[in-house]
């Protein structure tokens, strides 16, 4: 008997019995389904914090002074310099002083980021200015008290016309000198466009400290790690210490997202994939039974001359059958659930973030359920198999 014969007899049994088939395939549809979707949902979430991070620039890398030392402390002129030192690998720098204090607009107080930065800041991130003028280097060298908003701000409370206006920082007012063209999508507080630049000199008086934190842009992003490593070596010979600082790239900070991201849905598929072997554990039982059922066919076979490998090629094709078209369908589901998943996610948390399965991801499903139709099929062929032709025919 050939393949292809057992195939079509295969089939013709599974047909006969469409029920028992699709019970008996149930667990293979849930496994490959929910494997699927848990990985095009972990693709999802990879490609949504690979933009977000984009945004915040790359090829950026950010020093932190943890500590300045008891007999040196790194001021903005130092770390100027270092930059000019490393040309060959950094490009622009820039001192960053993050506040906390409360934003107000009229009697409104909002929770706006507000961030000191200096003039080369917007070029360095690739932010544009829309409206007015970006912070300028005399800005910086007076402390001068000016700002420049995001759009969100300049829609929600200026009606599109910030520039020349008035916003309070942390009790202090400031003149609105600029407005940041539109960065996301949609505008929403909290969102990237709901922000407060400016002069860092002017933050770190308002907020009392000194500068701790620099941006530094690379000359090429294929070189950010000898980049930051030039970056590292140049802090380690001013502090001669490697406790007082910490340099973090972007790249860095994804890569560790992803890998997080990625061992979640690792272990999420593993257990999703616990209802493939219960389906063929399924699938092994009733090819038990059939085998029983078809005791008496299975000895008229035998006694007209057919071998025990074509008894076991017939079952276990059989069984490989009943778990691909689970598997099929499986895959049908999930590809419909992952678009159900992707609109889900982004009415309910007003995020665009698409549940995408990997051709790879459906290829392994697919090909592990097939497995474990041969696998969990091959006990009950080979029972079927070795059945005396005479007990078979004496079977009622």
């Amino acid at each position: 008997m050939s393949i292809m014969e057992s195939l079509s007899l295969a089939i013709k049994n599974i047909v006969s019995s469409k029920m028992r088939t699709f019970l008996t395939m149930l667990g293979i549809i849930i496994g490959v389904a929910a494997v699927i979707v848990i990985v095009g949902l972990g693709n999802g979430l990879e490609g949504y914090v690979t933009d977000s991070f984009s945004d915040m620039g790359t090829n950026t890398l950010t020093v932190s002074v943890e500590s300045r030392g008891s007999t040196r402390t790194l001021e903005e002129e130092d770390m100027y310099e270092m930059v000019e030192e490393n040309s060959g690998y950094l490009d622009a720098c820039s001192p960053t002083v993050s506040m906390s204090g409360t934003v107000k607009i009229g009697t409104e107080t909002t929770s706006s980021t507000v961030t000191g930065v200096s003039e080369t800041y917007f070029s360095m991130m690739g932010y544009e200015v829309d409206a007015g003028r970006g912070i300028q280097y005399s800005d910086v060298a007076q402390r001068s008290k000016i700002c420049v908003v995001g759009a969100y701000l300049d829609q929600a409370y200026y009606g599109g016309n910030a520039v020349g206006e008035t916003i309070r920082v942390g009790g202090q007012s400031l003149t609105i000198v600029g407005v940041l063209s539109q960065r996301s999508e949609e505008l929403e507080e909290g969102g990237s466009d709901d922000c407060v630049c400016l002069p860092y000199s002017t933050a770190s008086r308002l907020s009392g400290g000194r500068v701790s934190s620099y941006v530094v842009t690379v000359l090429d992003e294929n070189t950010i790690d000898e980049s930051q490593a030039a970056l590292e070596s140049a802090l380690y010979a001013y502090f001669e210490s490697d406790d007082f600082y910490t340099v973090t790239s972007m790249s860095e900070m994804v890569e560790t997202m992803t890998s997080m991201i990625n061992l979640i849905v690792g272990v999420l598929a593993g257990i999703a994939a616990i209802s493939l072997v219960v389906g063929g554990i399924g699938i092994m039982n009733i090819m038990l039974v059939s085998v029983t059922e078809r005791t008496r066919e299975i000895g008229i076979r035998k006694s007209l001359g057919a071998k025990e490998r074509y008894i076991m090629q017939q079952f276990v094709i059989e069984a490989a059958a009943t778990s691909a078209l689970g598997g099929i369908i499986g895959i049908l589901i999930g590809y419909l659930l992952s678009a159900a998943a992707s609109q889900a996610v982004t009415a309910l948390l007003e995020e665009s973030l698409t549940v995408a399965p990997t051709a790879a991801a459906v290829g392994v499903a697919f090909g592990i359920s097939v497995g474990i139709g041969i696998l969990f099929g091959y006990l009950p062929a080979k029972k079927a198999a070795r059945l005396n032709p005479i007990d078979a025919l004496h079977y009622d």
